[in-house]
Parts: structure tokens; C-alpha cells; sequence
């Protein structure tokens, strides 16, 4: 008697499509990477002493950038 094969396991089912893969810059890790930089940037901006204009958009920079990263975080790895 013949141990089963595996060949079903490594091949999709039939009519299945294969999912496109994502460019490696909209991958979950630069993307993150890149709102992490946002949000770090609205914070120095609201801290900073000099430019009212800076510290006048530094919540909405802030808010963009947590927004962007809770919805990278759905990206695929």
C-alpha cells in the first residue's frame, strides 16, 4: 500500500484565482514605518517653539498619521 500524497496541499483548487501580490511598498512594514514617521512628525510639530503655522497643523498631521496606521495595519505582511 502507498503512503497518501500531498499534491492537494500545494496546489489551489481548481477555479481558484491566486491572489495578485501587493507592491513591496504597500506592504504592511514600510507603510507602517512611513505613518510612524507622520506621527512623529505632528508631535514635533506641536512642540516646537517657532512657526505658528507649524503648530497650527500639527494635530491634523497627527490625527492623518494615527488614522494611516490603523488602516496599513489591515494590509497584508
Amino acid at each position: 500500500m502507498n503512503p497518501p500524497s500531498n499534491e492537494h496541499i500545494s496546489r489551489p483548487p481548481e477555479g481558484a484565482r491566486a491572489m495578485p501580490k501587493w507592491p513591496r511598498w504597500l506592504r504592511r512594514g514600510p507603510m507602517e514605518m512611513l505613518a510612524c514617521i507622520v506621527i512623529t512628525l505632528g508631535i514635533v510639530m506641536m512642540l516646537q517653539p517657532f512657526a505658528m503655522a507649524l503648530y497650527t497643523w500639527s494635530f491634523v498631521t497627527t490625527l492623518a498619521g494615527t488614522v494611516m496606521f490603523i488602516v496599513v495595519s489591515k494590509f497584508p505582511q
